[in-house]
Protein backbone atom coordinates (compact mmCIF):
# COMPACT_ATOMS: atom_id res chain seq x y z
CA UNK A 1 0.00 0.00 0.00
CA UNK A 2 1.22 3.44 -1.10
CA UNK A 3 1.43 6.29 1.91
CA UNK A 4 1.68 10.04 0.86
CA UNK A 5 3.06 12.33 3.59
CA UNK A 6 2.83 16.19 3.74
CA UNK A 7 6.20 17.39 4.02
CA UNK A 8 7.79 20.62 5.39
CA UNK A 9 11.81 21.65 5.23
CA UNK A 10 12.86 21.46 8.91
CA UNK A 11 16.20 22.07 10.27
CA UNK A 12 18.34 20.30 7.96
CA UNK A 13 18.44 22.71 4.94
CA UNK A 14 16.85 21.19 1.53
CA UNK A 15 15.78 18.14 2.81
CA UNK A 16 11.63 18.09 3.29
CA UNK A 17 10.44 15.41 5.56
CA UNK A 18 7.04 14.47 7.28
CA UNK A 19 7.03 16.21 10.78
CA UNK A 20 6.56 12.85 12.51
CA UNK A 21 10.17 12.05 10.71
CA UNK A 22 11.77 15.50 12.00
CA UNK A 23 9.94 14.93 15.55
CA UNK A 24 11.74 11.34 15.80
CA UNK A 25 15.34 13.01 14.01
CA UNK A 26 15.09 15.40 16.71
CA UNK A 27 14.83 13.00 19.18
CA UNK A 28 17.66 10.89 18.20
CA UNK A 29 19.59 14.60 18.20
CA UNK A 30 20.52 13.55 14.11
CA UNK A 31 20.85 17.47 13.36
CA UNK A 32 23.31 17.37 9.91
CA UNK A 33 22.62 15.37 7.07
CA UNK A 34 26.00 13.84 7.23
CA UNK A 35 24.68 12.83 10.44
CA UNK A 36 21.19 11.33 8.91
CA UNK A 37 23.45 9.79 6.16
CA UNK A 38 25.42 7.59 8.91
CA UNK A 39 22.36 6.40 10.31
CA UNK A 40 20.28 5.99 6.79
CA UNK A 41 20.40 1.97 7.05
CA UNK A 42 19.08 1.89 10.96
CA UNK A 43 16.38 4.23 10.50
CA UNK A 44 13.79 1.40 11.25
CA UNK A 45 15.00 0.74 14.70
CA UNK A 46 14.25 4.51 15.86
CA UNK A 47 10.85 4.54 17.92
CA UNK A 48 8.49 6.09 15.25
CA UNK A 49 9.45 5.53 12.05
CA UNK A 50 8.19 2.25 10.81
CA UNK A 51 9.91 0.89 7.13
CA UNK A 52 7.77 2.79 4.42
CA UNK A 53 8.36 6.42 6.51
CA UNK A 54 12.60 5.15 6.75
CA UNK A 55 12.17 4.35 2.86
CA UNK A 56 10.91 7.64 1.93
CA UNK A 57 13.44 9.54 4.00
CA UNK A 58 15.95 7.48 2.19
CA UNK A 59 14.57 8.20 -0.98
CA UNK A 60 14.83 11.91 -0.14
CA UNK A 61 18.12 11.83 0.83
CA UNK A 62 19.21 9.68 -2.60
CA UNK A 63 17.39 12.41 -4.50
CA UNK A 64 19.08 15.38 -2.63
CA UNK A 65 22.24 14.28 -1.86
CA UNK A 66 23.73 14.39 -6.20
CA UNK A 67 21.67 18.01 -6.38
CA UNK A 68 23.30 19.51 -4.16
CA UNK A 69 26.83 17.46 -5.39
CA UNK A 70 25.66 19.24 -8.86
CA UNK A 71 25.21 22.64 -7.55
CA UNK A 72 28.20 23.02 -5.32
CA UNK A 73 30.42 22.04 -7.83
CA UNK A 74 33.29 24.33 -8.83
CA UNK A 75 33.61 24.05 -12.37
CA UNK A 76 31.71 26.74 -14.08
CA UNK A 77 30.33 26.28 -18.04
CA UNK A 78 30.29 28.76 -20.35
CA UNK A 79 26.70 28.49 -22.07
CA UNK A 80 28.07 29.90 -25.02
CA UNK A 81 30.56 26.65 -25.49
CA UNK A 82 27.95 23.82 -27.24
Amino acid sequence: MTHFYDTCAGPIEGLYLPPIAWEVLRRENIQTMDELRANADRLEQFDGLGPGMAQMIRLTLAYVAPFKEQTSSTKQYDPWSA
